[in-house]
Parts: C-alpha cells; structure tokens; sequence
C-alpha cells in the first residue's frame, strides 16, 4: 500500500513557476514508476507527465513539453513537478500517481494509487 500527498500548489500569474511535490509512504518508492495528472473544471482527468523506478526515463504530454520537468528522490521518497511558464490552460487540480510497475504509463488504468490532488490557479 502506497499512500500520496501532493503539496506546492498554488494560485499564480500567468509565466510564473510552481514546483508541485508528492510525498510517498512505503518502503517500496522506488519500485514504482510516478506520475503526474490534471483535471480542469468539466473535463477528464489528463496525463501530464511520468518518470521511471530511477528516474532516467520520462514522458511528457505534448502541451508541457518544454515547460513542465518531472524528476523524483528516491531518498526521499518524493516526486516533484517543475511548471515554467505556466499558462491559464494549465489551471487545475493535479494528482500524483504510483504504479507497481518499472516503467511509465499514460492513462489513468496505469495507475494503482493516487494522492488527494493540489490546485493550480493560474490567473492571466
């Protein structure tokens, strides 16, 4: 059992930066590949991005690309998810997510627990 809690969200202006964090419970951190998600008011939870078991492998949607770093500490037992330049569209509850697997996975089926979510508010 692997229990998630997001925390760095916030309201800002529009360009500024946000590092979210996810801090796990369990000893097994570092067997799980991390991901991060996002649901804007009257849409469907999206992948934004994920990170391998060590951290040398990642994924990003098309619309963070560039912007958005996902990195994790498995000291630390944390994930973290650096957000430059963010944007209105940007603006929404993200989640942070474990998977008893390795490797990354870009849907929510992927995923076998999830953290409560931290709203991001970005203001134009």
């Amino acid at each position: 059992q692997v229990q998630l809690v997001e925390s760095g969200g916030g309201l800002v202006q529009a360009g500024s930066s946000l590092r979210l964090s996810c801090a796990a419970s369990g000893r097994t951190f570092g067997s799980y590949a991390m991901g991060w998600f996002r649901q804007a008011p009257g849409k469907e939870r999206e992948f934004v991005a994920a990170v391998t078991w060590s951290g040398s492998g990642t994924r990003y949607t098309d619309s963070v690309k560039g912007r958005f770093t996902i990195s994790r500490d498995n000291a630390k037992n944390t994930v973290y998810l650096q957000m430059n330049g963010l944007k209105p569209e940007d603006m929404a509850v993200y989640y942070c997510a474990a998977r008893r697997s390795l490797w990354v996975g870009t849907t929510e089926w992927d995923y076998d627990y999830w953290g409560q979510g931290t709203q991001v508010t970005v203001s134009s």
